[in-house]
């Protein structure tokens, strides 16, 4: 199906939803927002999914609704948006919640945690569970609504200059890695680097960190990070799944017709959809192109996932004590996740254990 076919047929129906008749959409005034995304424009399938849901937005209203787009750094820092957000500088901003976790631990709960849910679990989670009830309940303390645009699926665990051999090695390793998991990283000896992807590369390569993550193959790639460090480990047990956001400032948005409030809704569907599908469209290739240039993929040594898994336990323990939104919204999550993984290892994971083991 043609994008615009889709977008014109998506617009209607929640349109028609609302009982309002088309032509409304094209009498209501001109609005212009301004979306301030985390990532630089060379990461095309994150910096794109702003740019999708964007471009849904003026085909579903014919022009009347402007959104555009800012890359990391040209309206707010890529870590600034949630400020810029509630100081309302910008009306919305694509980005990784958990960058957020100094303000509250629970913002990685919109995002990604160690040994987390996967990119399916997460979406039935937010949409036929209780995600996105208790998210929106926990944005609203920050006056933001919150949608969901993108999911990495699971990510790789890196590039590093040494080899990991077990867990001792992580000691003293400073290792550019992602919002919250440094809470649980530290546990295991290694200091955590919170920096933005734009400056990933120079500080892999100046030796400012000694190892860095970010997403998969794809990205990985564009980025060139294969060319300062070879060894890549993998699973990413910090990321299962990356779940993006839309968040909007709760003004902006309610100031919106219902009909304009559904066209944002379904043209952040649309984006969501198309940025999980494209990493899983380009993976596949990217890695081999990876392995070509010299890539060295390992995978990280069972007792490293298991000190990991410990850590975490002990790090969600502690925040249960003494974060009541964590507590509220966690409590939730884990129990989604204890069944969602009971069936998973039925269907799904048993069919892709075997496939994965033949010659195809």
């Amino acid at each position: 199906m043609e994008r615009r076919k889709f977008l014109q047929g998506a617009g209607m129906a929640g349109i028609l939803a609302a009982g309002t008749a088309p032509a409304i959409v094209h009498a209501q005034q001109q609005i212009r927002w301004r979306l301030a995304s985390s990532f630089p424009k060379s990461l095309d399938t994150l910096y794109g999914g702003a740019v999708t849901f964007a471009k849904n937005v003026s085909e579903a209203t014919g022009g009347k609704f402007e959104v555009s787009v800012h890359a990391a750094g040209e309206l707010v820092p890529a870590f600034g948006v949630v400020d810029a957000l509630q100081q309302d500088t910008i009306e919305c901003a694509h980005t990784a919640p958990y960058y957020f976790f100094g303000k509250d631990e629970s913002f990685a709960l919109d995002c990604a945690i160690p040994f987390g849910m996967n990119a399916r679990q997460m979406q039935a989670w937010m949409h036929h569970g209780n995600g996105l009830k208790l998210l929106r309940e926990f944005y609203a303390q920050f006056n933001i609504v919150n949608f969901v645009m993108g999911n990495s699926g699971a990510q790789m665990g890196g590039w590093y200059r040494k080899e990991i051999n077990s867990v001792k090695d992580l000691e003293g390793l400073k290792i550019r890695i992602g919002g919250f998991a440094g809470r649980v990283i530290t546990k295991l000896g290694a200091v955590p680097q919170n920096i933005p992807a734009g400056e990933i590369y120079q500080a892999l390569e100046k030796g400012t960190v000694d190892a860095a993550e970010w997403i998969g193959p794809y990205d990985d790639l564009r980025l060139g990070l294969h060319k300062v460090a070879k060894n890549y480990y993998y699973p990413a047990w910090w990321e299962g799944s990356t779940q993006f956001s839309l968040l909007v400032n709760a003004k902006a948005f309610n100031g919106l017709s219902k009909e304009y409030q559904a066209i944002v809704r379904q043209a952040a569907s649309d984006a969501h959809i198309d940025v999980i599908a494209r990493y899983d469209a380009h993976n596949p290739s990217s890695l081999k192109q990876l392995i070509a240039e010299g890539a060295k993929l390992q995978r990280l040594p069972k007792d490293v996932m298991d000190a990991a898994f410990k850590a975490s336990r002990e790090v969600y323990a502690d925040l249960n004590g003494k974060n009541p939104n964590w507590k509220k919204i966690y409590g939730d999550y884990s129990r989604f996740l204890a069944d969602a993984y009971q069936w998973e290892g039925v269907a799904e994971g048993s069919y892709n254990q075997y496939m994965s083991a033949q010659k195809l």
